[in-house]
């Protein structure tokens, strides 16, 4: 796994665009063969035939992925600098993000977006590189009112990915602007809608209840990385006590307060969060 994970961040380190388009494939490969598990069966291999003309793969299931010896091997290897493809994928994304916008760099931009949200799902402690100010923020150039529609929604799919249990990740995306920059982006008239729509899925996600990931504690997450406190954390709670263990996470009603700032009828959003009450969140 180690020669080709080598052989795949060469790749990525170059500025041609075809060898970066082969690197990523690589990636997808492996991470296909750890996370996709074939038909085993000759009525499996039938039935997939029949029904898309090829022989499909199918899913693992997460318990099984869990006890997986190819999987647990890439999970060790993502621990140290050394293999850990997020990192990889991040600095691909700044070169990418350099030679500017046309049609094949937007795409190879695209292809990048969606392999590091894989990387991102299938090992969490990685989300803990956005805490780094350098990184967040080259997630928020890619929100750029010039950057393609296509860049734009896998960007903000990839944001939503790193701050998925990530409160600490959370602050520094509102220290850097964060929410004026989604804000902005929605409230401009050259947005396409589909960007559009991404960008409200986005603020119903970030207004929802904090949790922190469970799998490690603050200064892990942290990375070592230490930063001052935020600005909005010195506002007023709101009315809101944050229960016991919940030091660093803000409620619904305080991100409501911060977005307000540059988005009206911020009230509605709640509201409609406490109705659905999506993924079982209590705003009690």
């Amino acid at each position: 796994m180690e020669n080709l994970l080598s052989l795949s961040f060469d790749y990525l380190s170059s500025f041609d665009g075809v060898k970066i388009r082969k690197g990523l494939r690589q990636l997808e490969g492996l991470l296909a063969q750890i996370c996709l598990s074939r038909t085993t069966t000759a009525a499996e291999r039938r039935r997939s035939m029949a029904i898309d003309g090829v022989a499909k793969s199918s899913p693992k299931d997460l318990a099984s992925l869990s006890e997986d010896p190819a999987f647990r091997e890439f999970f060790k290897l993502q621990e140290g600098f050394e293999w850990n493809v997020a990192i990889r994928l991040i600095s691909c994304l700044e070169r990418l993000l350099g030679k500017g916008s046309n049609g094949q760099n937007d795409l190879l931009l695209v292809s990048t977006l969606d392999l590091l949200r894989g990387v991102l799902l299938i090992h969490p402690p990685s989300r803990s590189l956005f805490a780094r100010e350098i990184y967040m923020n080259l997630l928020l150039d890619l929100l750029d009112p010039s950057s393609c529609p296509a860049v734009q929604s896998s960007a903000v799919l990839t944001l939503v990915t790193a701050l998925l249990e990530q409160p600490n990740i959370t602050r520094c995306f509102e220290n850097l602007d964060g929410l004026l920059t989604v804000t902005s982006l929605f409230k401009n008239r050259g947005t396409s809608r589909e960007v559009k729509m991404k960008l409200v899925e986005f603020l119903y996600f970030y207004l929802m209840p904090e949790t922190p990931y469970a799998g490690r504690n603050a200064a892990d997450a942290q990375g070592g990385l230490q930063r001052s406190p935020s600005k909005a954390s010195r506002l007023g709670s709101g009315g809101r006590e944050r229960r016991e263990g919940e030091e660093g996470t803000r409620t619904t009603y305080e991100k409501q307060s911060l977005l307000g700032r540059y988005l009206n009828n911020v009230e509605d959003l709640v509201e409609d969060l406490k109705e659905s009450a999506p993924f079982g969140a209590n705003f009690v």
